[in-house]
């Protein structure tokens, strides 16, 4: 820990909720500098009220998070300014993890500290309170008590997990996975623009678009049973010559008119 030169290490989570298709409705944020000690807790109107992060977010800061993008996401909502650094470890850990049997638990951050061996709430209390704070207000006050707690839970657990991870940590890789974050924050919050129309249409007429491809493409194939693909059959026709087109965006020369030795499926060379 002593190699990550910054003045402060701001663990940060914030619990929101967030209806399909919509940006964060932030509910609670519980923050904690671990150089410091001191800790931030900020509830209801506290928090949508606060005009500016109450934890610094400069040059000589750095904001750990799980999933960064959702803290991120939050700033956005509120209008505060993005922090210059950002350490995530969620991307840390499945760089650490991709490839391998899965983690227990997953790839959360229960899943995170179970893999590093550190002890960590039930998942059933997790979601639990995960969906407390997505049913959105108004809360009691136990109601309150209790989302504060699971909020600065989740805190003292990137605490925890942080210098067990620190040690194989490539610190310029992941604070420019964590600019990546914010990126992917803004891309949330903006959205995609679409074609809403040519979208409703698509949406209306879909099965009967995919019906008639498949009419078109098995008639050289047979490997769909009714609208799925069947594995059974495409393995049951090792044997069988395939010829292709080659779409007019691929050069011919990487179009490949062969079969795999094991499934007999087309490909395009590299």
């Amino acid at each position: 820990m002593d190699k990550l030169h910054f003045h402060h290490v701001i663990a940060v989570d914030f619990e929101f909720s967030q209806p399909d298709g919509e940006t964060p409705r932030p509910v609670c944020l519980v923050a904690k500098d671990l150089r410091t000690r001191q800790t931030w807790r900020l509830f209801g109107e506290e928090l949508t009220g606060q005009p500016e992060p109450p934890y610094p977010i400069g040059d000589d800061a750095v904001i750990v998070a799980y999933y960064a993008s959702a803290e991120i996401g939050c700033h956005l909502v509120l209008g505060w300014d993005l922090p210059v650094h950002v350490l995530d470890l969620f991307t840390e850990f499945r760089c650490a993890s991709n490839g391998l049997p899965p983690a227990p638990g997953g790839s959360g951050l229960l899943g995170a500290l179970t893999w590093h061996g550190l002890e960590a709430i039930e998942a059933a209390e997790k979601d639990s309170m995960r969906q407390l704070a997505i049913r959105g207000g108004p809360y009691t006050e136990e109601e309150r008590v209790a989302l504060l707690e699971y909020c600065e839970s989740d805190v003292l657990a990137l605490e925890r997990l942080l210098p067990r991870m620190f040690p194989t940590l490539d610190l310029p890789r992941a604070l420019l996975r964590g600019r990546y974050m914010k990126a992917a924050a803004r891309i949330e919050a903006n959205g995609i623009p679409i074609d809403v129309v040519a979208l409703q249409k698509l949406r209306q007429h879909w099965e009967g678009i995919q019906d008639e491809l498949i009419k078109a493409i098995d008639r050289d194939y047979g490997v769909f049973d009714g609208r799925t693909l069947s594995h059974p059959l495409i393995y049951a026709r090792p044997n069988t010559a395939v010829k292709v087109r080659c779409p007019s965006s691929i050069s011919p020369k990487r179009c490949t008119s062969g079969r795999s030795r094991s499934s007999g499926i087309v490909g395009i060379s590299s």
